[in-house]
């Protein structure tokens, strides 16, 4: 299988974080624009009205647990342990993550929030048990 496959699903995520930030600042302006807010509100997080601040707390969330999902990858393509079962894996944290930032931006229902971390975080845990075996030999 080709090593660099794993990069695809790393670029999707990366585009997710892109989408949050244009969400964040459309949000920011329109808090601004209609009086909710004031400019200066945004010197501290604290300060943020509710609808700007639950999309700042999903960007927050995007650099938390997918920082084990980038390092996966990245030592999955460097030990040559890249397979079609990987790439799955990482693809569906990715899938996990649409979803996540979905529920975060639109509802914020925390049991769908809630859950659909609890998966991605199965999920990557899965890759890092795979790539342990993998170093090991086992597979």
């Amino acid at each position: 299988m080709n090593q660099t496959a794993i990069f695809w699903p790393m670029l999707a995520h990366v585009l997710l974080i892109y989408i949050v930030y244009c969400v964040l600042g459309r949000r920011r302006y329109v808090a601004v624009k209609s009086g909710e807010a004031k400019a200066s509100q945004y010197k501290a997080r604290s300060t943020e009205p509710v609808s700007c601040a639950t999309v700042a707390g999903n960007l927050s969330n995007q650099f938390e647990l997918p920082v084990l999902f980038y390092v996966l990858c990245l030592a999955l393509h460097v030990t040559n342990g890249v397979n079609y079962l990987t790439l799955a894996l990482m693809w569906a944290f990715v899938v996990t993550r649409y979803f996540h930032a979905w529920v975060h931006l639109t509802s914020n229902d925390l049991r769908w929030r809630s859950r659909s971390f609890f998966l991605g975080a199965v999920i990557v845990l899965l890759g890092w048990i795979w790539l342990a075996l993998h170093l090991l030999g086992v597979i």
